[in-house]
Parts: structure tokens; C-alpha cells; sequence
């Protein structure tokens, strides 16, 4: 067999390797949505509708924080709670299925890491392999750590502030499904990413883009531009709300310097 066709049978296998990837990776998101679509009552009541009523646990553990610290936002002063409406006859079936799609993506992305380090390490080096699992690890974890950040504190300040905000008396908000939903999965998701900013540090490192002293030389910078960005993805005013979004993203920058090479 002549060179060039050993080539072209190592390329289709290559393919047909990819494609097995690709297989596996649909059959697991399919199972996971089916098992996220069947829980989704569940899931909605207590787990995505849970920062729309008052007793959501950051509300409450403010209001008690509040009592002692009169700096921090009132979160006693009224009953919170939001409806939602639905405007369109299809619309609670369609959202159904794509939220139950959505979450079963962002759980399985362990396994997609996990399944794209199985298609690549048979062409690293040992050391390389060693480098590439632990970016990986470390990616998956700062995922997940973003999206329970963006749940746990992001999305409800943001809610809060904009479900009470108000610009005339004559006005009422209602806040629809659809609205509701693609705040939230964008918010979260959003987060997601953005703690994704060590790993990208440490890729743009190993080929040569980043080094130490662009995060030394920039850091006033950033400071600036971390803090207008936490006031964009919060825009409720006060002081702790814009702390509580900037000293993470802060803490990214921070932590992104250690995983970028000195020279």
C-alpha cells in the first residue's frame, strides 16, 4: 500500500472516529433532555422560578444581613413575588422542550469534554496530556462554578431590581415566559463563560499570545473595565450588588495571572 493511501485510510479513520464522538455525544444529550423534559415540573417550580418568590434564599439571608448592616439593600421592606404570564398558545410547550434541551447541554458538558480529551490525546506528548487533562478538569469545574454563581446571586439581584423597577405608577410590569426564560439562561450561561477566563488565559499562554506582564501592565485597566461591566450585568445602584458581581470577575483576573507563563 502506497504512502499517500496509508495517509488517506488514517485521515477516514480519523473521521470515522469523529463521527463515533459526535454519535455518542447526541445519544447522551438526547437521554439527558428526555430525563431533564420529564423532570421539568419539578425543576421549573423549585429550581428556575424559585428567585421569582419572595423566600428565595439570598433574599432572605439579606433581609436578615440588612437588620445588621443598614448599607446593604432592603430586601424586608416588601413581599416580592412575580408572576409570569403566557401570551402564546404554544409557547409553555416549545419552552418545555428547549429548556429541557438547554440544561441537559450544560450538564453533559463534562462528558463532551471528557469525549473531545479522548479524541485528541492520542496525538500529545505524555507532558502535553498531563496539561490538557488538567485544563480540562479545571474548565468543566469554573463552568459549572460560574453558572451556580450566575443562579445564586447574578440573576436574582438583576430580577429584583428590574421587576420592581418602575418608571411611572401608571405602569405595571408582567413579565412573560418568554422574557423570564431567556433572561435567565442567558445570564447563567453568560457567567458560565465568563469563569472560563483562567483556561483561556492559560490556552493563549501556551501559544504564545499572554504573558505575566500584560496582566500587570493592564491591571488598573481592567479594574475599570470589570467594574463597568458588573454595573451593566447589575444595574441596581447600589454599592454591595456592584461588589458582589465585581469581586469575582476581579478574582478571575487574578487567578488567570497564575496560569499564564512569565516569559
Amino acid at each position: 500500500m502506497s504512502e499517500d493511501s496509508q495517509e488517506q485510510m488514517s485521515f477516514w479513520d480519523h473521521l470515522e472516529a469523529l463521527r463515533w464522538v459526535l454519535l455518542r455525544v447526541v445519544i447522551v444529550l438526547v437521554l439527558f433532555a428526555i430525563i431533564a423534559f420529564a423532570c421539568m415540573p419539578w425543576i421549573f417550580d423549585r429550581i428556575i422560578t424559585a428567585p421569582a418568590k419572595a423566600d428565595f434564599f439570598l433574599y432572605e439571608q439579606l433581609c436578615s444581613l440588612n437588620r445588621s448592616f443598614s448599607f446593604l439593600p432592603d430586601m424586608c421592606g416588601q413581599r416580592f413575588s412575580i408572576e409570569l404570564i403566557n401570551i402564546e398558545l404554544t409557547a409553555q410547550f416549545f419552552r418545555h422542550l428547549s429548556t429541557a434541551g438547554w440544561l441537559a447541554l450544560v450538564f453533559i458538558c463534562p462528558y463532551i469534554l471528557f469525549e473531545v480529551w479522548r479524541f485528541i490525546s492520542p496525538a500529545l506528548y505524555d507532558n502535553e496530556k498531563r496539561n490538557v487533562r488538567w485544563a480540562f478538569l479545571l474548565g468543566s469545574v469554573m463552568f459549572f462554578l460560574g453558572c451556580m454563581v450566575g443562579y445564586l446571586f447574578i440573576f436574582p439581584m438583576t430580577l429584583r431590581f428590574l421587576a420592581t423597577y418602575s418608571l411611572s405608577e401608571l405602569i405595571h410590569n408582567q413579565v412573560s415566559l418568554d422574557s423570564y426564560l431567556s433572561n435567565f439562561l442567558t445570564l447563567i450561561l453568560a457567567m458560565g463563560l465568563v469563569f472560563e477566563m483562567p483556561l483561556l488565559s492559560w490556552l493563549l499562554s501556551q501559544i504564545g499570545i499572554l504573558k505575566k506582564s500584560f496582566f500587570k501592565k493592564y491591571r488598573r485597566h481592567a479594574i475599570v473595565i470589570l467594574l463597568i461591566a458588573a454595573a451593566i450585568i447589575t444595574p441596581t445602584g447600589d454599592p454591595f450588588t456592584l461588589l458582589l458581581v465585581f469581586l469575582p470577575l476581579y478574582g478571575l483576573y487574578e487567578l488567570s495571572v497564575l496560569f499564564v507563563k512569565s516569559a
